[in-house]
C-alpha cells in the first residue's frame, strides 16, 4: 500500500513538473496560428486563373518569425497543384485593373517580411495558376504554406 502510495504521488508530482515546464516554453514554439478568411478566384484565360487568398496569422512565440517563402496549392479533379505567386507590385496592378476582384484589402505575405512576438496582422497572397477558373473554384482544398528562415513550417488551409 504505501508503495502504490509513494508511486502515485510521484506520477503527480513528475505530471506538475511537465506541465509547468510545457507552459514556461509555450512561447519557443516557431509556428505561426492563424485561418484563411477569404478566397477570390479569377479567370485571367480559358487555361489559367488567378486565387487571392486573404488571411489572418499570429506569432504566439516570444521570437520573431522570418518569411522565407509563401507558398499556394490547390487540389483541382483529384491533382494537386502549385501556384506561381504574384509579387506585391504585380498584385497592385491586378487590382487596378481587374475591378472584379473587388478592393485590395492587406498587403501581401512576401519573403523577408517579419511577424514581431505576439504580433498578428491581416495579410494576403496571390497566386497564378495554369488550371482553368471553373476547375478552380470547384477545388477539393485550398493550402497556404508558410516557411520560416529557420525552417520550420506553418500551414492554413481554407474551411469550406
Amino acid at each position: 500500500m504505501r508503495l502504490a502510495l509513494s508511486a502515485l504521488i510521484g506520477l503527480v508530482v513528475m505530471a506538475a513538473v511537465g506541465g509547468i515546464a510545457l507552459f514556461v516554453n509555450k512561447g519557443n514554439h516557431m509556428e505561426l496560428e492563424g485561418q484563411i478568411q477569404k478566397v477570390r478566384t479569377l479567370e485571367l484565360d480559358e487555361k489559367s486563373s488567378l486565387v487571392v487568398v486573404d488571411f489572418h496569422v499570429t506569432n504566439p512565440a516570444d521570437f520573431q518569425f522570418k518569411v522565407k517563402q509563401v507558398d499556394v496549392t490547390v487540389d483541382a479533379e483529384g491533382s494537386v497543384k502549385q501556384g506561381e505567386t504574384v509579387a506585391e507590385v504585380d498584385a497592385r496592378r491586378i487590382f487596378d485593373y481587374y475591378k472584379q476582384l473587388g478592393p485590395k484589402y492587406n498587403d501581401s505575405f512576401k519573403p523577408r517580411d517579419v511577424l514581431n512576438p505576439k504580433q498578428s496582422g491581416d495579410r494576403m497572397i496571390a497566386a497564378r495558376f495554369d488550371i482553368p477558373e471553373a476547375k478552380l473554384a470547384a477545388r477539393r482544398d485550398l493550402k497556404l504554406t508558410i516557411r520560416e528562415a529557420d525552417g520550420q513550417t506553418t500551414e492554413l488551409r481554407e474551411k469550406r
